[in-house]
């Protein structure tokens, strides 16, 4: 895969791309990732990417010219980072995994002309209802969700237990030693029995779900041992209200 970011800040993806599992993604070729300066499509002599807006109004507008020109020789789906775009999530995240290239636009300040909007723009993405001073960060969340998607980046199984991959939050995670400070591992995770623990975990995934994301539940249709597990889950959220 390849992915193409549109930016008026470059240095900021310095660290991105040169660290943990982007980092080894990007040196075995899983993915390319094409940093692209938006300036350098600025020809005037100030390298000018902005404008004050028709109609007036605060802040600045980005100049539709050198988006224009950028996207010229790149192909795939263009994303655009904006607080007005479909909120991203894992499935949106799954679906565009499978695409050969993506162009993601960084918007800054007012963000960018309509005019590159509604003639070049596939899909304009979100990363939550709150305002950021740009779109490098939603940039860099929606890539890093993207290629640890990619085959071979990381073990299937690993990101399969995400939260939010099979529908509901992921469940607790321990690690040695089995006993800290007088606490201990669930005894369940240290008795070796694989049928006893998959099934501990999809109920502490149920109860997560369930007590901080209820939505999701509803939006499933459960399995048989899901639904009992749930209804033994509310019974013991009962009994510890009383």
């Amino acid at each position: 895969m390849k992915i193409n970011i549109l930016t008026l800040f470059p240095k900021m993806f310095e660290g991105f791309v040169s660290e943990s599992i982007i980092s080894r993604a990007i040196k075995f070729g899983a993915v390319e990732v094409n940093i692209i300066d938006i300036r350098d499509y600025c020809f005037d002599k100030h390298k000018q990417a902005d404008d004050m807006p028709f109609g007036g109004g605060n802040g600045m507008v980005m100049k539709p010219e050198p988006l224009f020109l950028a996207l010229e020789n790149l192909s795939g789906k263009v994303i655009y980072t904006s607080p007005q775009g479909k909120t991203f999530n894992q499935e949106i995240a799954k679906e565009l995994a499978k695409e050969e290239e993506l162009t993601i636009i960084a918007g800054h300040y007012e963000g960018i002309d309509e005019r590159v909007v509604e003639n070049k723009v596939d899909m304009e993405l979100s990363i939550g209802d709150f305002v950021l001073t740009g779109g490098e960060l939603p940039a860099m969340v929606i890539s890093d969700t993207i290629i640890r998607l990619l085959p071979d980046v990381i073990k299937k199984d690993s990101y399969e237990n995400d939260s939010f991959y099979n529908g509901f939050l992921d469940y607790p995670h321990y690690t040695r030693p089995a006993e800290y400070k007088g606490l201990r591992v669930p005894d369940v995770l240290i008795s070796g029995n694989h049928k006893k623990i998959d099934e501990w975990r999809l109920k502490e995934s149920l109860k997560r779900t369930y007590l901080r994301r209820r939505d999701l539940i509803e939006k499933r249709e459960l399995t048989k041992l899901e639904k009992k597990l749930l209804e033994e889950i509310k019974e013991e959220i009962k009994k510890e209200e009383v």
